[in-house]
């Protein structure tokens, strides 16, 4: 069942103007910097998605929620966000239609979405992770197979799984493709890394999951813009070129991610 479309309750009130006015918005169009309204960056999202946007104390925070921050801050400009369901960011139709400005969710560049969206530049290598309780009998990704394997619907993790073979159970999000494993529902989930690892920063979590794959499906993250929408791209690209310079992209990692696994350490996705 999809989730309806939800703003999330935010000081910035403006966004919920702005959900309900859509492409036939009168609102001030922010033609310097390519936004749809003046003022305000709006993201489309997925909550929760950890470690990229989950909400804490009222706020939505997360890596992504950083690097769209920084791109906001050099706009002059606040964010403030859309949760929408996943399967949205294929078509891109928030976006084309103004309601967002971007999207970001831990979302991988591929040539099917980028015929509907524009992409900032790669700010994010991910891997997909084979997840299981401990003392599971799976060992690996060669060994998930005759399994129950969970996967979050209209993910890359889903697609890799249902290319392996393996005849995923679908899940709506995160949350409940966690809590699919913990209750038996499924024996094993594949999803991406970095979602693992924020999982498995909480102790608790950590004492009854284990990673038994780290897979290298070359997959490369980028923010979603509408077609066409040049200006918010670069400004977006420069975001993510400071804060790789001056540090900034690497403690926002060790914050919400944890210690990086390079792509290159990961299992080979083609075994």
């Amino acid at each position: 069942m999809h989730r309806r479309l939800a703003a999330i309750p935010l000081a910035l009130t403006s966004v919920l103007a702005l959900a309900a006015c859509g492409s036939g918005s009168s609102a001030k169009t922010d033609t310097a910097s390519g936004l749809a309204k003046a003022g305000v960056i709006t993201t489309c999202t997925h909550l929760p998605y950890p470690p990229f946007q989950s909400e804490q104390g009222g706020k939505v925070v997360g890596f992504d929620v950083d690097v769209v921050d920084r791109a906001a801050k050099d706009l002059g400009v606040k964010q403030a966000f859309l949760d929408t369901p996943f399967e949205n960011f294929k078509t891109g139709a928030f976006l084309n239609t103004r309601q967002c400005d971007v999207a970001a969710a831990g979302i991988t560049i591929t040539d099917e979405r980028k015929k509907n969206v524009d992409f900032s530049e790669p700010y994010f290598d991910a891997t997909q992770a084979l997840l299981v309780k401990k003392g599971s009998s799976i060992a690996n990704l060669a060994g998930a197979k005759g399994h129950k394997i969970g996967a979050q619907t209209q993910t890359t993790g889903e697609e890799f799984a249902t290319k392996q073979g393996l005849d995923p159970v679908s899940f709506e999000s995160s949350d409940a493709l966690l809590n699919g494993l913990r209750t038996g529902q499924v024996e094993a989930v594949i999803t991406d890394y970095p979602v693992v690892a924020g999982w498995l920063k909480k102790p608790d979590l950590a004492a009854e999951f284990e990673v038994k794959d780290n897979l290298n499906t070359s997959e490369q993250y980028g923010i979603m813009v509408r077609k066409g929408n040049t200006k918010l791209v670069a400004a977006l690209n420069k975001a993510i070129a400071e804060m790789k310079a001056d540090g900034s992209y690497k403690a926002s990692y060790e914050k919400w991610i944890g210690p990086y696994v390079p792509a290159t350490t990961a299992t080979s996705a083609t075994k």
